[in-house]
């Protein structure tokens, strides 16, 4: 079997490779490219369950970033266990032909309790105290003191939330090298998410992007020279394109307004209470899974979710099959925003009473994505101040709140999660192996074998 590494750099498509990112260019045209028609929705989670699995969401389950748990009558987001994947992945079936394959996971999602060789993911502390502290999980368990131990700990806070930068992409890749020395596996799957910040926040605004463009170049042409140093096979991979936005949709706050959420007040605040509802959303980028109760009438709420403003697409259940969507855990509807807008979780009326998650950065309690966790208020010039008191104070052992983050859903200038209409927006494959690819435009089912392909030539 052939030693391969798959870098995945999130966001990364053919309209952002060009002057800003000279060593990604020269990659291109040395090798072999494609384009994929990105997985609906096109998430990180959904995009690479089908990359690893070669199936669609239909059959490996994974529907969205986050969804309706129903046993549990919670929205849950972000979880980590790898049974949720419900098919076979692709190092499943590389062991089954060569006993000697291994494989490591650096960051993928469902990181946790796979049949991998090698891992880590991002898995904060969570003390009693309240306070939440950078960490990482692996397997082996002594993985992760090695890594931090040369590393240093790591940069969770950069790696999401308002000071996002290189720094997480960085100690990824200087992690996935400092793994491969030591331990030399087959396969290397590794995420770097640099590129998936500003594009959210700022839009395609190559003003502000080419400092990020050419800092992510840094950090793949280091990889990709370490790799192929080791004779190895090299893929760079994206799971969606980001592209411009303007409209946020509050989708929740429109089937309150028919009746339809059920909504409780503790200590004067608003939650959304998504067993008491009889409809309500599961808010993931530009895509919205809508779960009504059996009781309700799903006719009508067909009907009134049409009328929705900036909705391209409302498709119910007997239609997700034609959509490869046709799972237990999707909604009774799902809803496309059109390409300027996207999916707001929000469902209180009045910032007032807003729950007290809403102004932090928070991914496990929110009933749905929430990306102005990567925004402070802009217009709030002692935001600085504030957040190093609260840290002041937490180290005092005092307990508080990071509530620093605007419910202000207009700064978002970019999203992803329906697909897009210009292929230049879509995700690429790369390769450096000139017998790697046979097609120029892919489904993203089929990266699965073209990565298999890749590791027993």
């Amino acid at each position: 079997m052939k030693k391969t590494v798959v870098i995945n750099i999130v966001g990364l498509t053919h309209r952002l490779i060009g002057e800003h990112t000279p060593f990604i260019k020269s990659f291109l045209e040395k090798g072999k490219n494609s384009v994929v028609e990105p997985v609906l929705p096109a998430v990180t989670c959904s995009a690479q369950s089908t990359y690893l699995t070669g199936k669609w969401p239909t059959e490996h389950g994974i529907v969205g970033n986050g969804w309706f748990f129903k046993e549990e009558l919670e929205v849950k987001f972000w979880r980590q266990g790898n049974p949720l994947v419900q098919s076979n992945k692709i190092w499943d079936e590389l062991k089954t032909l060569d006993s000697t394959f291994t494989c490591a996971n650096m960051f993928w999602w469902y990181n946790m309790y796979s049949t991998v060789d090698f891992s880590a993911t991002p898995r904060p502390n969570y003390l009693a105290d309240g306070r939440k502290l950078p960490d990482i999980y692996t397997y082996p368990v002594e993985l992760r003191d090695k890594l931090q131990a040369k590393l240093g700990t790591f940069p969770l806070f950069k790696f999401w939330g308002p000071k996002t930068s290189i720094a997480s992409s960085k100690w990824i890749a200087d992690a996935t090298m400092e793994m491969d020395k030591e331990n030399n596996p087959t396969l290397t799957l590794v995420y770097l998410p640099h590129l998936d910040y500003n594009t959210q926040r700022h839009g395609l605004n190559f003003d502000i992007l080419q400092k990020d463009l050419r800092e992510i170049d840094a950090v793949v042409k280091d990889l990709v020279e370490y790799y192929e140093g080791k004779a190895a096979n090299v893929v760079l991979l994206s799971e969606y394109g980001i592209t411009d936005v303007s409209n946020p949709i509050h989708i929740n706050r429109y089937l309150r307004k028919k009746g339809y959420l059920g909504i409780r007040v503790e200590r004067g605040l608003e939650l959304l209470d998504a067993g008491a509802s009889d409809a309500f959303a599961v808010a993931d980028h530009q895509i919205a899974h809508v779960y009504a109760k059996t009781t309700t009438d799903h006719e009508k709420l067909h009907d009134y979710l049409k009328t929705i403003p900036s909705v391209e697409k409302v498709i119910p259940r007997d239609e997700l099959e034609a959509n490869h969507l046709n799972h237990e855990r999707a909604g009774d509807f799902v809803l496309v925003a059109d390409k300027d807008s996207w999916f707001t979780y929000y469902f209180w009326e009045d910032d007032a009473v807003a729950p007290d998650y809403a102004r932090m950065v928070d991914i496990h309690k929110k009933p749905g994505y929430d990306p102005v966790e990567m925004f402070t208020d802009p217009k709030d010039k002692l935001v600085m101040p504030k957040v190093i008191w609260k840290l002041l104070k937490k180290k005092l052992g005092f307990r508080t709140v990071m509530d620093i983050i605007p419910l202000k859903a207009e700064l978002v200038k970019g999203s992803h999660g329906r697909i897009p209409e210009d292929k230049a927006d879509w995700p690429i494959l790369a390769t450096n192996n000139q017998d790697g690819l046979i097609k120029s435009e892919l489904l993203a089912t089929e990266v699965y074998e073209v990565l298999k392909n890749h590791v027993i030539q």
